[in-house]
């Protein structure tokens, strides 16, 4: 067996042609348990600000700045996490990183100042940007040609996360003070560990003699960087225009009549359609083509936000699920693209910059570019560019689509 097998080596395009490898679904499995801890992680932050903010007599500037050091930490870092796999292998990376997370919510509850409860937050971000890019760059190695619908599979349980940590925590809180609370809440984190050590392969020694971490020129056909640029672009705008979507939909469903009771239902209508786009569409992009996926979702997304801004508000209410899947959707299949699009055929890296960037313009594009759009011109201007935005996506999907049909694996695009 050559390097090419190794999960702390980069990713070769011969493994973008092979067959899953045995044990994949346990693989799989056990990187989608880790995605679902670590986005809870990341969103049960939501739940601790008030608690804090009495706790420690935090104003809003001061509780935002405690939400952007894990956000920040674990946006920053997803780079050094692939170097750090490529010396050390993913599967050590991925348990210490989990650890890391554990220990930081640890250390939040024993703080006592709030100097201490930065520290742990930053910890708990640093630990969480290791999953990211080695998971998902785990799978495609696990599962060769067939990566893409396992990615989509790996990118929902994220969502699973999302909507059954933080309510765990809300039960705990119930039941004792917040400090025990995130007590349990990281024991849960080194369970998982010790769940991903038990059910992640080992990193094997390279056998060709040559470095386990040492690149390899890609295969004939590869299209280099110039089309993982492009991907990287489109990932970015699709990140982008969701946040702008999300930011005034509350507003626009309240000048429509909805209060606030049917203003949460209707959030939870996007989210479980976008849980199951991320479920599904990777599929898609799997049978369907890359191509044809993404223009039908990105082109879907703006026609249905422009509906959202003319249509009144029950025919709104029915259709954002359907919103939220196209909304949400193109992410798992343009997550799946990366391995073949990967530069010099370097995975862990490739997912690292595709994850900073796109994380990094969900991050960013709210604030700087659609919050001060929705103060000058109103929400249905601001919601009307998240939909020119989704939109802007299809010109760059097709001048990116003749480098798919050049790299991508048969199952990738449609004959």
């Amino acid at each position: 067996m050559s390097s090419a097998q190794d999960l702390s080596a980069p990713f070769r395009t011969s493994v973008v042609g092979a067959p899953p490898r045995p044990g994949a679904r346990r693989t799989l499995a056990a990187v989608g348990l880790n995605h679902a801890l670590h986005d809870g992680y990341t969103d049960l932050i939501y739940m601790l600000l008030p608690v804090w903010q009495a706790e420690f007599a935090l104003g809003y500037a001061a509780l935002a700045l405690l939400r952007s050091l894990y956000n920040g930490a674990l946006a920053a870092l997803q780079m050094p996490s692939a170097r750090l796999a490529a010396l050390f292998g993913a599967r050590r990376v991925l348990v210490l990183g989990t650890l890391l997370s554990a220990g930081g919510y640890a250390l939040a509850g024993l703080s006592g100042s709030l100097a201490g409860l930065c520290l742990a937050l930053t910890l708990g971000g640093i630990g969480s940007s290791t999953q990211h890019p080695l998971a998902s760059a785990v799978i495609a190695r696990a599962y060769g040609r067939s990566a893409r619908g396992p990615l989509g599979t790996y990118n929902f349980t994220g969502d699973l996360g999302k909507a059954s940590v933080p309510p765990l925590l809300g039960l705990l809180l119930s039941l004792m003070d917040w400090r025990s609370a995130l007590w349990l809440i990281a024991a849960l984190g080194l369970a998982v560990a010790l769940g991903l050590l038990r059910l992640l392969p080992r990193d094997p020694a390279s056998r060709d003699g040559g470095a386990a971490g040492s690149p390899r020129a890609a295969a004939p056909g590869r299209t280099g960087g110039a089309g993982f640029g492009l991907l990287v672009a489109i990932g970015t705008l699709d990140n982008a225009a969701r946040p702008a979507f999300l930011l005034y939909l509350p507003f626009l469903l309240q000048e429509k009549g909805a209060g606030l009771t049917l203003v949460g239902f209707a959030l939870s209508a996007v989210f479980i359609g976008g849980a199951l786009g991320k479920a599904v569409c990777g599929r898609f992009g799997e049978r369907f083509g890359v191509t044809r996926t993404v223009i039908l979702t990105e082109t879907g997304t703006a026609l249905a936000i422009l509906a959202v801004t003319v249509l009144p508000l029950w025919p709104v209410l029915a259709l954002l699920p359907v919103l939220g899947i196209m909304l949400n959707g193109t992410s798992s299949v343009l997550y799946g693209t990366v391995p073949e699009l990967a530069p010099g055929g370097q995975v862990e890296r490739a997912f690292a910059v595709f994850y900073t960037w796109t994380l990094g313009g969900s991050a960013l594009a709210a604030p700087l570019l659609y919050g001060p759009l929705g103060d000058a011109a109103g929400p249905r201007v601001a919601m009307l560019a998240a939909a020119a935005t989704a939109l802007a996506v299809v010109p760059l999907m097709v001048v990116l689509s003749p480098r798919l049909a050049a790299g991508a694996s048969p199952a990738a695009e449609p004959r």
